[in-house]
C-alpha cells in the first residue's frame, strides 16, 4: 500500500485590503484611493486613517491658535513693564492678528489641498517659530518701537490662517454623516489654543521657568515684582517644532482633495457661499474678537474693583471651543441652518447683558453680570461655529460638482 502524498498547505494570500492599507495608507503616504462614503472601505481602512489624521491635526491647529492669540495676554502687561502705549494702541495690537489671519485664510484654503495637507501642516506650523522668537526678543527691550510690535502682531496673525487649510483637509477625510462632528472636534479642540495661551502664559511669565536662555526679567512697576514677559512667546517654540515633525511623519496627503484653482474659483459665483461668509464672520469672527478683547475690557473697566484679567480671560474661549463641538453634533441631527439661527439670537441677548453690565457715569457696573453675559456670548458663538462648518463642506462639494459637469 503506497503512502499517500501529503496535500501541500496553500500559501496564505494576504488580504488585498490589508495589503493595500499597509502599503498605501501608512503614515506619511500620499493616498490616491479614498472612498469614505463606501461603508466597507470606511470600516476596514478609512476610519483608522481619518482618525489618525484628525488627532494629529488637532494639536497642530491648537498651537496655531496659541500663536494667533498670544497678543491678547501680552498687551495686558506691556505698560506695566515700561512700554508707554495708549489704550487705542493696545487694542490695535490685539486686532492686527485677526486682520492678517482672516486675509491669509483665503490663500491657505486654496494652497493647502494642492500643496499636500501633510506637508502644508508641517510647513505652516514650523514657520510660526519665527514670530515667537521675534516677539520674545522684542519684549525684552522697552525701547522697541510700536511699529515693530505691530509688524510682529501681523506676522503672528498668519497663524490664524492654519485653520482654513486644516478644516478643509479634515473635511475630505470623513463621510458626509460625520463631517459635522469631525470638523467640530478639529475646530473646537483647536480653538482651545486660545484658552491654553490665556491660561498658561500668565503663569510662565511670573518665574524664570525657561532659565537663563530666555533672558533677563523685566520689572513690573505696578506689582513691584520681576516678570519674564518673553516666556509667553518662547515657551511655544519647541512645541511648534515637535508638532511640525509629528505632522510630517504621521499625517497623509489626499490626492482627491487637490483641485486646480480653475475648478475651485466657481465658489466665488455661488450666492450661498457669500451668505455663509457673512454667517461665519458673525460666529467665528465674534468668537475671536471676544477672545482678543475680553482681557483688555476687564483690565480697563474692572481691575480697579479687584478683578484681574488673566484670572478670567481663558474661561470664555474654553466655553466657546467646547460648544463648537456641540454645534457640529447638533447640526448633524437637526440641520446647520437651525443651529446658526439659534446662535445669532443667543449672542444678541448675551451681548445686551454685557453692555448693560459695563460701568457708566452713574454706577460701577456689575462684573459678574458682565462675565456671565460674555460667557453666554462665547457659548452661542461656539455653537454657531460648529453649525456653519456643517454647511460649508456641502456647498463646496456641490460647487465642485457643478464645475466638473459638462456644459
Amino acid at each position: 500500500m503506497s503512502t499517500p502524498t501529503p496535500t501541500p498547505t496553500p500559501t496564505p494570500v494576504p488580504s488585498p485590503v490589508r495589503s493595500q492599507r499597509r502599503e498605501s495608507y501608512r503614515p506619511g503616504a500620499t493616498i490616491g484611493d479614498w472612498r469614505p462614503e463606501d461603508e466597507d472601505f470606511w470600516q476596514s481602512t478609512g476610519r483608522t486613517v481619518a482618525r489618525r489624521n484628525l488627532w494629529v491635526s488637532v494639536p497642530a491647529l491648537m498651537l496655531g491658535f496659541v500663536v494667533w492669540q498670544v497678543w491678547s495676554v501680552t498687551v495686558v502687561r506691556l505698560n506695566d513693564v515700561g512700554f508707554g502705549f495708549s489704550k487705542s494702541q493696545l487694542f490695535w495690537l490685539t486686532a492686527i492678528p485677526g486682520l492678517t489671519g482672516g486675509t491669509f485664510r483665503i490663500l491657505y484654503t486654496f494652497i493647502g489641498p494642492n500643496f499636500g495637507e501633510r506637508k502644508f501642516t508641517a510647513f505652516s506650523t514650523v514657520i510660526l517659530v519665527v514670530p515667537m522668537l521675534w516677539l520674545g526678543f522684542a519684549l525684552q527691550d522697552t525701547g522697541t518701537p510700536y511699529g515693530e510690535l505691530a509688524l510682529i502682531a501681523a506676522v503672528c496673525g498668519i497663524s490664524g490662517a492654519n485653520f482654513a487649510s486644516s478644516m478643509a483637509n479634515i473635511g475630505f477625510f470623513f463621510p458626509k454623516r460625520e463631517k459635522g462632528s469631525a470638523n467640530g472636534l478639529n475646530g473646537g479642540l483647536g480653538n482651545l489654543g486660545v484658552s491654553v495661551v490665556q491660561l498658561v502664559a500668565p503663569l510662565v511669565v511670573t518665574a524664570a521657568v525657561l532659565g537663563a536662555p530666555a533672558g533677563r526679567p523685566q520689572h513690573d512697576a505696578k506689582a513691584n515684582t520681576d516678570i519674564w514677559l518673553q516666556n509667553g512667546a518662547f515657551l511655544w517654540v519647541p512645541l511648534l517644532v515637535v508638532m511640525a515633525l509629528l505632522a510630517w511623519f504621521l499625517m497623509n496627503d489626499l490626492r482627491v482633495s487637490a483641485a486646480p484653482f480653475s475648478q475651485q474659483k466657481v465658489i466665488f459665483k455661488r450666492k450661498h457661499n457669500w451668505l455663509m461668509t457673512w454667517l461665519y464672520v458673525g460666529t467665528f469672527g465674534s468668537f475671536i474678537g471676544f477672545a482678543a478683547g475680553l482681557p483688555l475690557l476687564i483690565k480697563n473697566n474692572f481691575e480697579a474693583q479687584g478683578h484681574q484679567a488673566t484670572a478670567y480671560a481663558w474661561i470664555g474661549p474654553f466655553v466657546g471651543a467646547l460648544m463648537r463641538w456641540a454645534g457640529g453634533r447638533l447640526s448633524d441631527r437637526i440641520g446647520g441652518a437651525r443651529v446658526t439661527m439659534l446662535s445669532f439670537a443667543g449672542m444678541a441677548a448675551a451681548l445686551a447683558v454685557v453692555i448693560f453690565a459695563l460701568p457708566s457715569d452713574v454706577d460701577q457696573g456689575s462684573f459678574w453680570a458682565f462675565l456671565t453675559g460674555f460667557l453666554a456670548a462665547f457659548a452661542f458663538s461656539g455653537l454657531g461655529n460648529g453649525s456653519t462648518f456643517r454647511q460649508i463642506p456641502v456647498i463646496f462639494r456641490d460647487a465642485r460638482k457643478g464645475a466638473e459637469a459638462p456644459s
